[in-house]
């Protein structure tokens, strides 16, 4: 096999695995209206399950990530696309509102849990340089899912009810991701070594030397999750995602307040999208040239501000303006973790690491829709959520200045380089 061909196939799949993954979940706003006019159901409790379901992607990622390390990214992927189309079916026949909120939240956020830690581990395992650039391409997709996944759910809608809605988003799930998930393979390093050790083969050039070649090549799990540098990483993601989570999820109804048309209103959250977009493959080029780090605390320096920026704006045009600039910062902040921890954790562990710091992202994210609902009840305003969120992220930016990588391995050691 080529390598350095069939790593962008891997690319390419984490894209899609995730694009897919992640519109199927953000569905549940589309099609929030008509369940709750079709089954009575209170607003807060059909939406309190997106919140659920972060819930659940975070005390699911690190486990996954841990077993994907173990047993190869692909049959983890492939059971959680199964699980996945599953929970949106039986979604879809839920008669009561504690048994959506269990399916909708805790299957499906634990299902995409299965693909997002174990497919960007999977992917930095599958490059030396341009690691960067590689998790931006993957993150890429999935940010396209609110433009590809969210237009056709609204199209579904339009002329079905919500349960025939979600039983159509089920079987695009199955016929995309299942078949896709057997593209996906093991970094060629450690599917070598696997078989190395399979075969009981051990020498000192064996291949089981270039999978614990690398950055920290002999650490342990145990010494991985409590090094400083982890703990900072997970505190980092935590604190940047909950910058952006109240944003994300709030902005349009902040804009509705401020007297903008709820259409309008709504393609201000597009334009941060597409924005984001830009921003992921920025970020990754520039993360490849100066350093993720570098790279990534900058970002969050900006992002902190970018919030802080929606306070002052009521018009329409001031906020295309902010979310373009927002958008394009925190979206292409996200994909720099995978490729720091590529560069400081052994590649034997990018699965358990990765996972860590997703956990901690979906915590984070689970904050926004809960914070902004708060405040706004107790305040009748967004503006203190937006305060919040700068100071947030002025958290983040601060933690990640802490962050010092590993000492750099003996320079006389002879390291045997990832296929590139």
């Amino acid at each position: 096999m080529d390598h350095s061909r069939y790593r962008w196939v891997i690319v390419a799949a984490g894209g899609t695995l995730g694009c897919v993954a992640i519109g199927a979940m953000f569905s549940l706003p589309v099609l929030l209206q008509s369940i709750t006019r079709d089954t009575g159901w209170s607003v807060a409790g059909v939406s309190s399950a997106m919140t659920i379901g972060f819930l659940a992607m975070a005390c699911c990622s690190m486990l996954w990530g841990t077993l994907s390390d173990r047993f190869g990214p692909r049959p983890v992927v492939l059971s959680g696309s199964l699980v996945l189309a599953t929970s949106f079916f039986l979604a879809s026949q839920a008669t009561s509102l504690l048994a959506f909120q269990f399916i909708f939240g805790v299957l499906v956020g634990g299902a995409i849990a299965a693909i997002l830690a174990p497919m960007m581990a999977c992917v930095t395992g599958w490059f030396d340089t341009r690691v960067s650039l590689a998790v931006s391409l993957v993150s890429a997709g999935m940010g396209i899912a609110p433009m590809t996944m969210a237009p056709l759910v609204a199209w579904l809608v339009s002329g079905h009810d919500w349960r025939t809605t979600l039983q159509i988003v089920a079987l695009i799930v199955a016929v995309i991701m299942i078949p896709v998930s057997l593209l996906v393979r093991r970094p060629p390093a450690l599917a070598a070594a696997n078989t190395a050790a399979s075969n009981g083969a051990s020498n000192g050039t064996s291949n089981g030397a270039i999978a614990n070649s690398g950055p920290q090549a002999e650490m342990s799990v145990g010494e991985a999750v409590r090094s400083p540098q982890f703990i900072i990483l997970l505190l980092t993601n935590f604190f940047c995602c909950a910058t952006h989570s109240g944003p994300i999820i709030h902005t349009v109804s902040y804009a509705v307040s401020c007297g903008i048309p709820l259409i309008a209103a709504v393609s201000i959250y597009s334009l941060e999208g597409f924005a984001g977009l830009g921003g992921r493959i920025a970020f990754g080029l520039l993360g490849d040239k100066f350093g993720a780090k570098r790279v990534l605390v900058a970002g969050l320096l900006v992002q902190a501000f970018g919030a802080l920026a929606y306070v002052f704006v009521r018009d329409l045009a001031a906020f295309y303006a902010v979310a373009a600039v927002f958008g394009f910062i925190y979206a292409g902040t996200m994909p720099l973790y995978a490729a720091i921890v590529r560069a400081n954790f052994p590649l034997k562990m990018m699965g358990t690491v990765i996972g860590g710091t997703s956990m901690a992202g979906s915590l984070g994210m689970a904050m926004g829709p809960v914070a902004g609902g708060l405040i706004y009840d107790t305040f009748a305003s967004y503006t203190w959520l937006y305060v919040g969120s700068w100071a947030m992220g002025l958290g983040a930016f601060l933690i990640a200045m802490t962050f010092k990588p590993f000492p750099k391995a003996n320079p006389d050691a002879q390291a045997v380089p990832v296929p590139a």
